[in-house]
């Protein structure tokens, strides 16, 4: 009982810590009054510019503010009328129906401004839906300040209008542009649609791409003194009435003017990365610059400069482009070679213990390569994330590279994990693999997540499900890694001392200090910023910690620890709600749902989103296989006739507590998070293995095979101090 009101204090305690954090961050007030223009040019990209072909975007990226926009909408393609709504609302916003590459609404003109025709009913539409985007909150926050709205360009006309669909000062094209004309209102938005007008080839892009250029370059000449320009390309390619789309791509974001610093990343507290921002922080930006406030409805937040970037920036973006378009094509591909390899292992190493069994022969050389196997196959998940400590993506064959390094770091790890005297032991080199992967991941979490972006088990930008932090694949592998590695500390703590209530204790404590340590990496805002995962980790956490210290767990402590769980993350989310509204973090919004009874659609777009996983076969047929082979392989002697992990649990007690913990956290945080199956997918891509590592070992240990014939299993079952 003491270990369980330990556990309950501590995690209660921990997330007061963030207290002085949460007030200690600055808020993002509205600059001094100024002017901001916004060319948006959908889907230009980096890969589009050349210092001689386009002499004015190239100017201004090197010596301007410049990054990657990440132009995700509501859809997998952000289409143009998506990408100009976004705008609009500040948050991810799209049309209410017809192709994707349905060209804006030609605005009707209205004195020396225009209306969007059918504006109020898609404004409605998308404030009624699920996402609740606010469509004309830009248009609505400069009048709300008596100010006045320009655009030119029927896109323009999108994410300028208000409510009503209303913008002020209006032209059809950019080239009627005039000096008075943009001094006339502090925020303009002017479209470049050459891109998306013209045939999805090389020459027609090229041609239009330097078109563009010329209108960027004849815009600056006239940009009245002190204007910020910003220049971003808002959607994907899309081709204009036949519902055909390119594929997602990390477009332009550049800026200039008062408040840019040249020759620095853009960067913004929505992403937290050096070089990535996001189309809602368009709308803050414009806002900012032009000394208004930004509502609090507006998700992203204001352009900042971050570090300096290399000299050429431009070559440096379009490869960050190129890492995320190989994830993206290697990520169906790869995940699908997982669920062939683990189906494939499962069998065989079923084979393998039935074939031991029956026979009676130790056949050390198989039963050890089958471990060699598992080993490998335990150490994939952390070798997708070390592999990007090195710079794959700027090489000449990224997809080649980046799978060999993969392959490097996995033996890598494998051979660490065979290497040192914790080979000899029975939860060892099982451990050193978990180890490592909770390792990596922790440093990664304090240190930017570097090693989750644009990896095949990390997240992408294109994806635009998280941009920092850890993502619910991480997680899952992550608590799943940390709670097997804490069994093995709890083992190794307890073949140091006799087998005593106090080392069962110092054993507890040990799991306990663990786990809490990566509980605060997963949840608290400054890191991982994760609200699933809070509630997923604290009751396995809580199950490990109580088997460890010898405590029975019932139903109902298990719900508690659920509650617990709950309470935390609640806990968490307040603090960061405390925070000006510019610098919650998703956990602090959702609190503020909660205070004012609008956090019903969010909870059921996650629901739903859940639930949908469970369709997935790539993913499903994982989470079947591991579960079947972990409980009718491995657990169930008595139907397989292969008790391998039922000895190891002799040999080696706490490997029970670690798999039981794991399990627990995988299930709570498929229901709790809205990747689902892929949560407990992954938990059993790490825990199979390490259980199967251990199993075998306890095999190849035993002084004679279990369940022989008039034979019996005290030699077999008797701890060994070596199993630590």
């Amino acid at each position: 009982m003491r270990a369980f009101a330990l556990t309950v204090l501590t995690l209660l305690l921990l997330p007061v810590t963030m207290t002085a954090w949460a007030g200690s961050v600055s808020e993002h007030r509205a600059a001094a009054d100024g002017r901001v223009v916004l060319v948006g040019v959908p889907a230009l990209s980096w890969a589009d510019l050349d210092r001689s072909a386009t002499p004015n975007l190239w100017r201004m990226a090197t010596q301007g503010s410049a990054g990657s926009l990440s132009v995700r909408a509501i859809g997998t393609i952000a289409c143009p009328m998506d990408g100009w709504l976004t705008v609009s609302a500040g948050a991810r916003a799209a049309r209410s129906g017809g192709a994707c590459g349905s060209v804006p609404p030609t605005p009707s003109p209205s004195g020396a401004g225009a209306i969007v025709p059918g504006y109020p009913e898609l404004r409605r539409g998308n404030i009624e839906s699920k996402f609740q985007s606010p469509v004309g909150l830009l248009g609505e926050t400069v009048h709300r300040a008596r100010r006045c709205t320009a655009a030119a360009g029927p896109g323009a006309a999108l994410a300028m209008a208000d409510a009503q669909g209303k913008v002020d000062v209006y032209t059809p094209a950019a080239g009627a542009l005039t000096a008075q004309t943009l001094a006339s209102c502090p925020i303009t938005a002017v479209e470049l649609d050459d891109l998306v007008l013209a045939p999805l080839n090389t020459a027609t892009r090229a041609a239009a791409v330097r078109r563009v250029d010329a209108a960027v370059g004849r815009l600056a000449a006239v940009l009245p003194a002190g204007t910020s320009l910003l220049v971003a390309g808002v959607t994907d390619d899309a081709a204009p009435g036949l519902g055909a789309f390119g594929s997602p791509h990390l477009r332009v974001a550049m800026a200039t003017g008062p408040g840019i610093r040249p020759g620095s990343y853009l960067t913004s507290d929505s992403t937290r990365r050096q070089g990535i921002v996001i189309t809602p922080d368009v709308t803050a930006t414009m806002l900012h610059l032009a000394g208004l406030p930004v509502p609090g409805e507006v998700l992203g937040t204001p352009w900042r400069a971050g570090s300096d970037r290399p000299a050429d920036i431009v070559s440096e973006l379009a490869h960050h482009d190129v890492a995320a378009q190989t994830i993206r094509r290697l990520l169906p591909r790869f995940f699908l070679g997982l669920v062939i390899a683990q189906v494939l292992f499962y069998g065989g190493a079923a084979l393998v213990l039935r074939r031991r069994q029956n026979s009676g022969r130790r056949e050390h050389r198989v039963l050890g390569a089958t471990r060699l196997i598992a080993l490998v196959s335990a150490a994939v998940p952390v070798s997708t994330y070390l592999v990007n400590l090195i710079p794959w993506w700027d090489t000449g064959h990224p997809t080649l590279v980046l799978l060999a390094g993969l392959a490097v770091a996995d033996g890598l790890i494998v051979t660490a994990a065979l290497a040192g005297p914790w080979r000899r032991t029975l939860l060892g080199p099982g451990a050193v693999v978990a180890a490592a992967t909770a390792l990596a991941i922790a440093v990664d979490l304090v240190t930017g997540t570097t090693l989750q972006l644009n990896s095949l088990m990390g997240y992408s930008p294109l994806v635009g499900g998280r941009y920092y932090g850890l993502g619910n694949i991480a997680f899952s592998v992550f608590a799943t890694s940390v709670l097997l590695s804490s069994a093995g500390l709890a083992q190794w703590l307890l073949v140091r001392r006799p087998e005593t209530n106090g080392a069962r204790r110092q054993a507890a404590a040990g799991v306990l200090v663990v786990g809490l340590l990566a509980m605060a990496l997963d949840g608290l805002p400054l890191w991982g910023s994760d609200f699933g995962g809070v509630i997923a980790i604290v009751p396995g956490l809580a199950v490990t910690a109580m088997m460890v210290a010898g405590k029975k767990i019932s139903p109902v402590r298990l719900g508690l620890f659920c509650g617990a769980g709950g309470l935390v993350v609640l806990v968490i989310a307040y603090l960061d709600h405390r925070r000006p509204a510019g610098n919650q973090t998703h956990l602090g919004r959702f609190f503020g749902d909660l205070l004012h009874g609008h956090a019903g659609p969010v909870v059921e777009r996650k629901f739903g989103a859940m639930v949908h996983t469970f369709g997935n076969m790539t993913l499903t047929p994982i989470a079947a296989a591991a579960l079947v082979f972990l409980f009718l392989v491995l657990r169930r002697p008595d139907k397989l006739r292969a008790g391998a992990l039922n000895l190891a649990y002799a040999r080696a007690p706490m490997l029970r507590a670690g798999l039981m913990g794991a399990l627990v956290t995988a299930v709570v945080g498929t229901l709790a998070n809205d990747s689902g199956v892929a949560v407990l997918a992954l938990a059993l891509v790490v825990a199979v293995p390490f259980a199967l590592v251990c199993g075998i070992r306890a095999l190849e240990t035993a002084p004679e095979p279990p369940h022989e014939p008039g034979g019996g299993q005290s030699a077999a079952l008797t701890p060994d101090p070596a199993t630590g």
